[in-house]
């Protein structure tokens, strides 16, 4: 039988019975909930922008990916999950954040999320600068302790500050090992390249004990066996994805604000995270789109799909 919008099951409706353009804009056309009272997993904006530091435009992100996300579907065909028949999923809508004061909507961010992992929820979060993870961490190490990190991204996010400034897209990383919200051995950063003010850029990151896999070491080749390694590394301790979207090559995900050539696949960004099934997983972000660089809506549709691959590979969701 079809499902009707605003089900008790949360099953996004299918588009044989309901036409994609209908009804409210929410990831995946799933029920809008006021809270994640309930819900094993939730869909979450930030629109958040303040903290980039070359184009702007990441806080039309949510929207967009919500926009494009109509033409995801209810189950996995490549992996047969199953997330609407094992969770109670639905989108909360968007953290309201200030765009004048960066600080303060860290502070925001942090209640907000300290609210929803309370309830047992698991937060899907749709970005939003990468300053937004900083603030979220806080609220996931609140409940689970010091947590596992894979970290898909074009750069590692480890810098001290700019232009004076501690918070920002390029620092979140360095404020979360400063707080002790990560388990330096259990951080992974993969797909990072690019130019640098510095002759030894990972030096940080390996002091601090993190594995970086550089861009280089990703070209033609599968990463199904680097996420073996992975979870071995990961174990059953809880685990945190953050994923850049401009970890992805700008031919297939030009709409964000940092772009660097010879980047990931998707079909390498599918890998990653379908890797990180059977791992302990107590959120997931998806960050960077800013869709004004991509009229086609590639970007955006690319986030969606990456989202929905992270909810499918949350603990729980059957085959």
């Amino acid at each position: 039988a079809p499902c009707r919008w605003g089900s008790q099951s949360n099953m996004p409706p299918s588009a044989l019975f309901v036409a994609r353009p209908v009804g409210v804009c929410s990831m995946m056309k799933l029920p809008i909930e006021a809270s994640a009272e309930g819900l094993d997993a939730a869909f979450v904006g930030v629109p958040l922008d303040t903290g980039t530091s070359n184009r702007p435009g990441a806080r039309f992100g949510p929207r967009q990916i919500r926009a494009e996300s109509g033409m995801v579907r209810r189950y996995n065909s490549s992996t047969g999950a199953a997330p609407f028949d094992s969770l109670r999923v639905a989108d909360i809508g968007d953290v309201n954040v200030n765009l004048y004061n960066l600080p303060d909507t860290c502070r925001l961010i942090r209640e907000s999320y300290q609210r929803i992992v309370a309830s047992g929820c698991v937060p899907l979060t749709l970005g939003g600068d990468h300053t937004i993870t900083y603030p979220i961490l806080q609220a996931v190490a609140e409940k689970h302790g010091s947590v596992g990190l894979v970290h898909v991204d074009a750069h590692t996010d480890t810098g001290d500050k700019a232009l004076g400034e501690k918070i920002y897209h390029g620092t979140p990383f360095r404020r979360c090992v400063e707080e002790g919200l990560l388990d330096c051995s259990r951080v992974v950063q993969i797909g990072i390249r690019g130019s640098s003010y510095d002759p030894d850029p990972y030096e940080y990151c390996r002091e601090q004990g993190f594995r970086v896999v550089p861009a280089e070491e990703c070209w033609r080749k599968s990463l199904v066996p680097l996420m073996e390694e992975v979870r071995k590394q990961m174990g059953d301790k809880p685990v945190y994805i953050s994923f850049d979207i401009d970890g992805i090559d700008p031919a297939y995900a030009p709409g964000t604000g940092t772009p660097e050539i010879a980047g990931l696949t998707p079909a390498q960004a599918l890998e990653i995270i379908r890797g990180c099934k059977g791992l302990n997983v107590v959120g997931c972000d998806l960050v960077e789109v800013a869709p004004m660089y991509d009229v086609s809506g590639n970007t955006a549709l690319l986030g969606a799909n990456l989202l929905f691959e992270m909810l499918c590979v949350l603990p729980g969701v059957k085959t």
